[in-house]
């Protein structure tokens, strides 16, 4: 199987008669980098069938067509067999659920077994030449819901979408220990921990955080928890729950209870966005995983 590669088409109405094309199409939010792209790339633009520049001027009724360059997958992303669980799938996107213990992209500790190399090898089998864009990441040992673009243009809009808090997320989390509010927000700045790598802190340094909470269930042990982010730091509800001294049960990283469960007890359970090209509202869910649901079912509630 061959993909084509990707394109857009436009009818140009009134409104933008006259107009360049590199005018209309940063109206249409394509980037500078990727008409770069297209220029040098192979990519190409054409107007009623003929391959013209960005300065042609428009006019009523012209059709406009964009083909970008393909990609180069990614160097040192190798494409593997691994099974995706794809909840979602058109020739933009795909959403997918992720399991526990695999990385969202490599790293020195892991290199191979990443989502990305999943998505390396899925679309070498159905003929996409791709880099896997991958807009909403999770750590390694959280599970859930995670979207990915199929080509670079759909990853630029998702990218403004995220920086305009349009791309929302819902987390289940089990908190350590009995949270007594029903409900509340932690805006904590968030910072790299001296002298670590990988851990995280709040500190009066750091960035921005925001995270809003909601009580499920209190369980003897632990507080089932919903929660919602406005910013996307690193870590960000392990160290603001952490901050609160309900540190996630299995997160050993930021003070978690690991008797029950061995990786932070927490699950990207909803996405919610508007898709970029069909303009409609999308969301996608994903059940708590096997381990959560265990523990969820063992320890009573108070």
């Amino acid at each position: 199987m061959t993909a084509s590669r990707f394109q857009m088409n436009w009818v140009i109405s009134q409104d933008d008669a006259g107009k360049l094309i590199k005018e209309f199409l940063k109206k249409e939010e394509i980037s500078r980098t990727a008409l770069t792209d297209i220029k040098f790339k192979g990519g190409s633009i054409q107007v009623n069938g003929k391959e013209v520049n960005v300065r042609y001027k428009l006019a009523a009724g012209d059709v406009l067509r964009v083909v970008f360059p393909d990609e180069i997958p990614s160097e040192g992303v190798s494409g593997e067999d691994i099974p995706l669980r794809i909840l979602f799938e058109d020739e933009h996107i795909i959403v997918v659920n992720k399991p526990s213990g695999m990385n969202t992209i490599p790293s020195r500790e892991h290199p191979t077994g990443s989502l990305a190399n999943a998505l390396v090898g899925y679309y070498q089998r159905i003929g996409l030449r791709a880099a896997p864009h991958i807009v909403t990441r999770l750590d390694r040992d959280t599970s859930g819901i995670v979207l990915i673009a199929k080509h670079r243009h759909v990853h630029h809009l998702f990218s403004m979408m995220q920086q305009g808090g349009q791309v929302k997320r819902t987390y289940e989390a089990f908190a350590g220990g009995v949270i007594s509010q029903d409900c509340g927000t932690i805006r904590e700045p968030i910072g790299r921990k001296q002298e670590s790598i990988i851990e995280r802190e709040v500190r009066d340094d750091g960035q921005y955080a925001c995270t809003h909470f909601q009580v499920i269930e209190r369980h003897c042990l632990f507080t089932y928890t919903e929660l919602q982010l406005e910013t996307g730091r690193t870590h960000q509800i392990r160290v603001h729950m952490s901050f609160l001294r309900h540190p996630l049960l299995g997160d050993d990283l930021y003070g978690g209870d690991v008797s029950l469960i061995d990786r932070q007890a927490l699950h990207c359970k909803k996405i919610k966005f508007t898709h970029p090209f069909l303009g409609e509202e999308m969301t996608f869910s994903a059940p708590l995983p096997t381990d959560m649901r265990k523990i969820l079912e063992a320890d009573p509630l108070l």
